[in-house]
C-alpha cells in the first residue's frame, strides 16, 4: 500500500465531528458520461483516491484486484473502485449507474458514473436526472463520437446547464495541444447546434492524474483550472428554487390521532410561513397555513428542499398527489400535453396503450400518441416515426385520464418531469419532460346533462353492464356472445353486441393488425361501449383483444362493478383445428402477418370474472351459465 496515502484521521477518531465539519459545505451532484472506454470510471476512481475517500482495506483490495482483473498492468486500475458488478469487471465496462460520495476542503460531491454503451442510455438518463453538472469525457485518440453527442444532448435536455468537456487520455497523444484544440472546436460546433452556449474544456489524464487535482507540468500550454478546482468553484444557484412560487406535492396525509391532520412532503419550490394563503390543486380550494411541523418542532418558515408537515386552517379535501401551492400563483392543471420522451425499454411504444404516468406524487393512466418526430442525435434532424424504440428521443402528445398539476419542465423539474410504467410488467419504459399543455385541453369541457346513465338504466329497468368476451380467433367468442344476447333479448333486456369483424367494416376500417393498430382498435371499442352503457344498455363485445393492458384500459373506463371479463378459453390446437375462416392456415403459410397465437402474442386473463372452457362446455351451456351468473349479480336500479 502507498505509504503516503492516508485518509482523514478524523474519520477514524471521531466520525460525528467529521460529519459535522462537512455538514455546512455545499453539495454538488454531477455525472460523468461519454462514449465507451473514454475513462469515466477511471476518472471517478482517481477523484476518490486523490480526495482520500478510500479506507486502507479498500485500497489493499484495490491493489489486489488491479493485479488480478485490472486493465493497467501492474499499476492501480482506479476504475475498479466504481465498477462493482462482476460483469463490469469481467468486461471492463460500466453497466449500472454507480453513485459515490467524496468531499474536499471546500465542497461535498455526489458523482454518478453512467454507462457509455448505447444500450444503457436509459441508465445515463437516470443518473442525469438529479445532476447539477455533467463531465463529458472524450478519448483524445477518438474525438467526438455518437455517444458524446447523445449524452451531451440528453444532459442539455434534462436541464443540466454546467458542462465540463474533459478531453481524457492526453498521455496517449503526447499531451498534444493541437489535438486538444481540434477536439474542442469540433465539440463547440455541435454544442452550439443543440443550445449549449458555454462549457469548460480541460485536458486530463484520469490514469496519470494530469490536471485532476492540480495543474500538470505535462500541459504547460493550458492555463485553466484543474478539474477538482472547477468542481469546487462552479457557481450553483441554490437560491433559484427558493425564489419561485411555493409548491408542495403532498406525499402523505399524517393523521396520528383525531386532533391532528397534516400534509407531508418535500417543498419543490418557494417558501412558506404560517398564515400564508395557499391553494389546493387540482380542486382549486383555498385556505391558509396554520402550522409548519418539523423534527425539531414548529418552524417559522420553510423553504425549497426541506421536508415538512403542514397543517391547514380549514378542513379541505387534500390527499396524496395533490399540490399545495401559493394561492396567488398556482401551477397549471391539464390532461393533454406535448412532451419530449426518452424511450428506455426493449419493447417499443404502443401508441394508445395505457401506461402509468408518475409525475411528482401523482399517478395517473396516460396514453401516448404516435410521435410527431424523432431527434437524430448526429444531425439533430427531425425524423418521422410511428413509434418509439429503445433509446429513441421523440416528441409526442400525451393524454391522461384526469387532469394533473404540472409546470413545464423548463420551469420545474419536479412538476414537469415524469416516467411511464408498463402496467403489466411494472417496468419503467420511458422518462419524459412536459413542454406545454395543449390549448384544446383548456377549451374543451364536459357538458353537464340532466338525464344521466342511472336515469337511462332506470327507464329500461336494468343496470348497465359491459360483457367483454376475449379469446383466440376461432375460440367461439362471437358464437357464445350471440347466444347470450339472444337470451337477454328474450328476457326483455336492452342490449347490443359489438363484434370484432363487424366493427372493422366501419368504425375501425382504417386499422390493420399490428400491435399498435390492435391497441387503437380496442381503445375505440372501449370508448363506444362506454357511451352505450351511458345509455343504459347491456353491451357485449367479442374481440380477441390480445393484450391485458388494453382490457384493463377498457375496464378502467367503466364504473366499478359494471365490467365483466369473460375468457373463452380454447387451446390453440383446438381453435386451429376448427379454423372456420381458414385464417390459421394462411398465417402458418406466412400469408397473414401479426396473427394472434401464431406470429403475435395472446396474453390470457389472469382473473376473469367468468372462464369458459370450450373443450368441456358447449356454446349453449356456456351462454346459459353466463346469463345465470350475470343475472345473479344484477339488481335493477330503482
Amino acid at each position: 500500500m502507498t505509504s503516503s496515502y492516508r485518509p482523514d484521521a478524523l474519520i477514524a477518531s471521531d466520525i460525528s465531528a467529521y460529519l459535522a465539519l462537512h455538514q455546512s459545505k455545499s453539495l454538488l451532484r454531477f455525472i460523468t458520461c461519454g462514449s465507451v472506454d473514454d475513462g469515466k470510471s477511471t476518472l471517478i476512481g482517481r477523484l476518490l483516491y486523490d480526495s482520500k475517500q478510500i479506507f486502507e482495506d479498500q485500497l489493499a483490495s484495490l491493489e489486489s484486484d488491479s493485479k488480478r482483473v485490472g486493465t493497467q498492468g501492474q499499476e492501480i486500475d482506479f476504475a475498479l473502485l466504481v465498477d462493482g458488478l462482476a460483469a463490469e469487471r469481467e468486461q471492463g465496462i460500466t453497466i449500472d449507474v454507480a453513485y459515490r460520495f467524496f468531499a474536499t476542503e471546500k465542497r461535498k460531491f455526489i458523482v454518478a458514473d453512467t454507462p457509455g454503451h448505447e444500450q444503457y442510455t436509459r441508465n445515463m438518463v437516470t443518473g442525469a436526472s438529479t445532476a447539477d453538472l455533467a463531465v463529458i469525457l472524450i478519448d483524445a485518440r477518438k474525438g467526438v463520437l455518437t455517444q458524446t453527442r447523445r449524452h451531451s444532448y440528453l444532459a442539455h435536455l434534462l436541464g443540466i446547464r454546467h458542462i465540463v468537456l474533459a478531453v481524457n487520455k492526453m498521455d496517449l497523444v503526447g499531451y498534444d495541444q493541437a489535438r486538444f484544440d481540434e477536439i474542442v472546436a469540433d465539440y463547440r460546433a455541435f454544442a452550439e447546434s443543440i443550445g449549449i452556449s458555454a462549457f469548460t474544456a480541460i485536458p486530463i489524464s484520469g490514469f496519470k492524474g494530469d490536471n485532476i487535482t492540480a495543474l500538470s507540468e505535462n500541459t504547460p500550454w493550458y492555463n485553466g483550472p484543474s478539474l477538482i478546482e472547477h468542481l469546487e468553484t462552479v457557481e450553483l444557484d441554490v437560491d433559484a428554487d427558493q425564489a419561485k412560487a411555493f409548491r408542495l406535492p403532498v406525499q402523505w396525509v399524517n393523521r396520528p390521532n383525531l386532533d391532528f391532520r397534516g400534509f407531508a412532503g418535500l417543498i419543490a419550490s418557494g417558501s412558506v410561513k404560517p398564515g400564508d394563503k395557499v391553494r389546493i390543486l387540482p380542486s382549486g380550494r383555498t385556505t391558509s397555513v396554520a402550522r409548519i411541523v418539523a423534527m425539531g418542532g414548529d418552524k417559522e418558515q420553510a423553504v425549497a428542499g426541506e421536508s415538512v408537515t403542514i397543517t391547514l386552517a380549514d378542513e379541505v379535501d387534500c390527499s396524496r398527489g395533490d399540490v399545495i401551492a401559493a394561492a396567488d400563483a398556482p401551477p397549471q392543471t391539464a390532461d393533454q400535453f406535448q412532451a419530449t420522451i426518452v424511450w428506455m425499454d426493449q419493447t417499443e411504444l404502443l401508441p394508445g396503450r395505457g401506461y402509468w404516468l408518475k409525475l411528482g406524487t401523482q399517478t395517473v393512466t396516460a396514453t401516448v400518441q404516435p410521435p410527431k418526430h424523432l431527434v437524430c442525435i448526429n444531425t439533430m434532424a427531425e425524423l418521422s416515426a410511428k413509434t418509439l424504440e429503445l433509446n429513441d428521443i421523440g416528441v409526442a402528445e400525451v393524454y391522461t385520464d384526469r387532469a394533473i398539476v404540472f409546470e413545464p419542465y423548463a420551469d420545474s423539474h419536479d412538476l414537469g418531469g415524469f416516467i411511464l410504467i408498463d402496467k403489466a410488467t411494472n417496468a419503467t419504459v420511458a422518462a419524459g419532460m412536459l413542454n406545454f399543455s395543449l390549448r384544446r385541453a383548456q377549451n374543451v369541457h364536459w357538458q353537464a346533462t340532466e338525464i344521466n346513465r342511472e336515469a337511462h338504466a332506470r327507464q329500461k329497468n336494468q343496470a348497465a353492464r359491459l360483457l367483454w368476451f376475449t379469446g383466440l380467433s376461432g375460440s367461439g367468442k362471437s358464437t357464445i356472445a350471440n347466444l347470450v344476447e339472444k337470451k337477454l333479448h328474450a328476457m326483455g333486456k336492452h342490449s347490443f353486441l359489438l363484434d370484432g369483424d363487424n366493427v372493422r367494416h366501419g368504425l375501425n376500417k382504417d386499422l390493420g393488425f399490428t400491435d399498435q393498430d390492435r391497441v387503437e382498435n380496442i381503445r375505440r371499442v372501449g370508448e363506444v361501449a362506454r357511451l352505450m352503457t351511458d345509455a343504459g344498455l347491456i353491451v357485449l363485445t367479442a374481440f380477441i383483444s390480445p393484450f391485458r393492458a388494453e382490457r384493463e384500459l377498457a375496464r378502467g373506463m367503466m364504473p366499478e362493478g359494471e365490467f365483466f371479463e369473460i375468457f373463452v378459453d380454447t387451446p390453440l390446437e383446438a381453435a386451429e383445428a376448427r379454423d372456420v375462416k381458414g385464417l390459421y392456415k394462411k398465417a402458418r403459410a406466412g400469408e397473414i402477418a401479426h396473427f394472434t397465437g401464431i406470429t403475435s402474442p395472446y396474453e390470457a386473463p389472469l382473473n376473469p370474472e367468468i372462464r369458459v372452457d370450450t373443450t368441456k362446455e358447449s356454446p349453449e351451456e356456456a351462454a346459459e351459465r353466463i346469463v345465470e351468473t350475470i343475472m345473479g349479480t344484477w339488481s335493477p336500479v330503482i
